[in-house]
């Protein structure tokens, strides 16, 4: 798919629900160019991974949802798709500062701090992917957060000055169809590498948590579906979490 399509369409509301649950229903409804747009100010009903919550202020951050049309990806490999959207968002925020990484499953860090988030929903028909809805939200100019979030950040704070969302929003585009096309001529095993290379804390032993209590490990792999994969310290066994099974402690 060419990324600069003039049949793919972009959508500008100022205030939704959720982008997600806008485009889904545009999909279902008109079956748009991939690569089509909603792009809001605000979202009401902002929604993170598993049920999480995305705040953001009116006006201030990035908040949009991709339409793609992977039918090449069978469902139990579809963690290709996050690897690549986690991928254009770190590769675009390297554009303006360092310390970048992907904080497993698709979150995106600045050090120790959470500047973006996503959520993917895929539709699937039978043994492929029909569609899918990447949101993703990128704090870029938002200075002052609700106390009770952990550790956001905002592109604004690292840097100190104040970002055009027009323009990040272009590179992330550009990121993206990029690795996309990588993935579309048969290159997985490249972006798997750099995923993994991106890695917020890996190639080394962290505190982790799971149901049964604390411990320390390091990250062995990331499976294509998603699945984390992780060595313990002590005993060296290797365990398999999905998504919510397993928590860093900051």
């Amino acid at each position: 798919m060419d990324q600069l399509s003039k049949e793919r369409i972009t959508i500008r509301v100022d205030e939704v629900d959720s982008t997600n649950l806008y485009l889904k229903k545009i999909a279902r409804e008109e079956h748009p160019e991939e690569g089509s747009l909603v792009i809001a100010e605000y979202q009401t009903g902002g929604r993170g991974q598993m049920g999480t919550s995305w705040f953001s202020t009116k006006g201030e951050n990035l908040l949009f949802s991709m339409l793609l049309y992977p039918s090449e990806v069978v469902p139990n490999e579809q963690f290709i798709i996050s690897r690549i959207a986690s991928l254009a968002v770190k590769n675009t925020l390297d554009h303006f500062t360092n310390d970048i990484r992907i904080k497993w499953p698709n979150d995106i860090y600045w050090k120790d701090k959470k500047i973006a988030g996503m959520l993917i929903e895929n539709d699937i028909q039978g043994k492929y992917i029909e569609n899918s809805v990447i949101g993703i939200g990128i704090n870029v100019n938002q200075q002052f957060f609700p106390t009770e979030l952990p550790n956001p950040v905002s592109l604004r704070q690292i840097v100190g000055s104040v970002q055009d969302r027009e323009y990040i929003l272009d590179v992330f585009m550009r990121e993206f169809f990029l690795l996309y096309r990588d993935f579309q001529q048969g290159r997985r095993e490249v972006i798997e590498d750099e995923y993994m290379l991106d890695l917020y804390r890996v190639n080394d032993y962290y505190w982790f948590e799971d149901r049964e209590g604390k411990f320390q490990a390091k990250i062995e792999d990331v499976l294509p579906s998603g699945h984390l994969m992780l060595r313990t310290l002590e005993g060296d066994n290797v365990r398999r979490y999905a998504f919510k099974e397993v928590a860093f402690v900051e």
